[in-house]
């Protein structure tokens, strides 16, 4: 007798749409055969039309774009089930007008967005009619809109669109520091800072990070009269690799930082986003919930 896996009886279900109990079931009277399980199932009449609209997109794309005064930045994120369609030209060419659209129609949410009209139908129409052409599931996830009235923004895509980050700059928007701008945003986006600056970092957050530090080193031998001042080290430390503006700028040829690289720009604020975050959390959810159904 074949054993029967959570991972089967979840493959088995996204494939029949049957419930996790009888797709459980079908397997273990069929001895783990996948086919004769779906064949079983749709005998039973328990084999339902899996909708495009229940499989999960996590793939995708983030577009992003910025008005022509530098004061609004937008990022849309537009997801597929596959990386194959998050490539198809029309897929690519949506995505680009969904944030012409949030512009244009100067829109904070993905519900907002798929509320817009055009030609008569709305966006979220739009998406239906795309789902229905290219025969996989899209879904209008998520829409970042960052403004400001004390400097500009500019944003940075990075590995075709997996991954887009906003910076906000003091100042006022030219070529010059629109490019500086940029060179931040990519910054960001490699080193993925937790915070801007130091006064960012919450008192909690700084304990923690000490108490760890502080057993470290009773691990390591140091003696307990010196570890507060081997700490204070530390805490600099942790400033200058978790901090944004205390970062050594990734383009720096010596050991300048953010802060200093910004100048009279200084950096206000960043918003970094990637494809599919948090996604990935409601699969492994999935699956922990069919291993306890089979478990129990």
């Amino acid at each position: 007798m074949a054993a029967i896996t959570a991972k089967m009886v979840k493959e088995l279900r996204e494939i029949t749409a049957a419930g996790m109990m009888d797709c459980k079931k079908a397997l273990t009277e069929k001895d783990g055969d996948m086919e004769a399980a779906i064949t079983l199932l749709r005998e039973k009449g328990m084999a339902k039309a899996a909708k495009k609209a229940d499989r999960v997109a996590a793939e995708g794309l983030i577009f992003d774009g910025v008005s022509a005064d530098h004061k609004t930045a937008i990022l849309v994120e537009f997801n597929s089930e596959t990386d194959f369609v998050a490539k198809n030209p029309e897929f690519v060419s949506f995505g680009k007008k969904l944030v012409e659209l949030a512009l244009a129609n100067n829109v904070a949410t993905a519900e907002e967005l798929k509320a817009v009209e055009v030609d008569g139908k709305t966006v979220e129409t739009l998406v239906t009619e795309l789902i229905a052409k290219i025969g996989e599931n899209m879904t209008l996830r998520k829409v970042e809109k960052i403004t400001t009235d004390a400097g500009f923004v500019a944003t940075y895509s990075h590995m075709g669109g997996k991954l887009c980050v906003v910076t906000e700059l003091a100042g006022e928007a030219n070529a010059e520091t629109v490019e500086k701008a940029r060179g931040i945003a990519m910054h960001v986006a490699a080193m993925n800072p937790g915070y801007l600056k130091p006064e960012d970092v919450t008192a909690d957050d700084l304990k923690k990070e000490m108490e760890i530090a502080r057993v470290q080193l009773l691990d390591e031998g140091k003696p307990e009269k010196i570890i507060d001042n081997i700490l204070k080290g530390k805490e600099r430390k942790f400033y200058e690799e978790q901090c944004l503006v205390k970062q050594v700028y990734v383009r720096a040829e010596d050991k300048e930082t953010v802060e200093q690289f910004a100048g009279d720009n200084t950096v206000l604020s960043y918003t970094r986003v990637k494809v599919g975050e948090g996604i990935e959390k409601k699969e492994e959810d999935f699956a922990a919930e069919v291993a306890a159904q089979i478990n129990g």
